[in-house]
């Protein structure tokens, strides 16, 4: 196992390993591990205790997740009218959602098709935007509440624009973003132009992980790109 994941966290310190694409490894205190967006294709180098899906495309979800996780979460319901509502504490880790509409591939809305799951560990509340199509409901940002850490896809075409994304982040006001589902470095550095336009620290971290808690999150709005294969 690698030496990252046997190290231990304090109390009010949260790990965060980006595999890839949107998939990101987060530890609590208590060593729970959530895998979000789990797939066939990128997947953390441990087994987690929680897997969150979404199924815009098959690099966000997978039919065949791994037996032994113990929960196994898709954002998506099984009709428009019923989306996914998951509820879960593990541990000293809580885990919900707040579904979303996407397009579907004839060009309309699927609705419900996505879910913004919040991890919520160590006096945090973490997001992961997952496939996230449009700006957000004032309903749906009072279904997600007071968010400090979020997962932001930053393609600019497949997901929300440049603009909308943006605009959803400082409606959700966290201090720190951390973008996903780029692709390249071309779109990855529009979103961060933009992003640095509207005055927001940029950071590139030399490794795909980093240990956050509530004292040491920036005091003003701060993207953090981590590595990813």
């Amino acid at each position: 196992m690698p030496a990252a994941f046997r190290l231990a966290l304090n109390p009010d310190q949260v790990r965060i390993s980006y595999s890839g694409h949107s998939t990101f490894l987060v530890e609590s205190p208590q060593l729970v591990r959530v895998a979000t967006d789990y797939n066939d294709y990128v997947r953390p180098m441990v087994l987690p205790d929680v897997a969150t899906m979404n199924h815009a495309h098959s690099t966000h979800y997978t039919d065949r997740p791994d037996p032994r996780i113990p929960h196994v979460l898709r954002g998506w319901g099984p009709s428009p009218e019923q989306p996914a509502r998951h509820d879960v504490q593990v541990r000293d880790v809580r885990v919900r959602n707040v579904p979303t509409n996407i397009r579907d591939w004839s060009g309309g809305t699927e609705r419900h098709g996505n879910s913004i799951f919040i991890y919520e560990m160590a006096n945090m509340c973490i997001a992961h935007l997952g496939h996230l199509h449009h700006t957000l409901t004032q309903q749906q940002l009072d279904e997600i509440g007071r968010i400090d850490v979020v997962f932001a896809p930053v393609d600019g075409t497949l997901t929300l624009d440049t603009d909308g994304m943006i605009e959803v982040l400082q409606s959700m006001k966290a201090q720190l973003v951390i973008p996903m589902h780029y692709f390249s470095s071309f779109t990855l550095h529009r979103f961060l132009d933009s992003a640095k336009s509207h005055k927001w620290d940029v950071e590139f971290a030399p490794v795909p992980s980093t240990t956050v808690s509530k004292t040491t999150l920036p005091a003003t709005p701060k993207v953090l790109v981590l590595p990813g294969r």
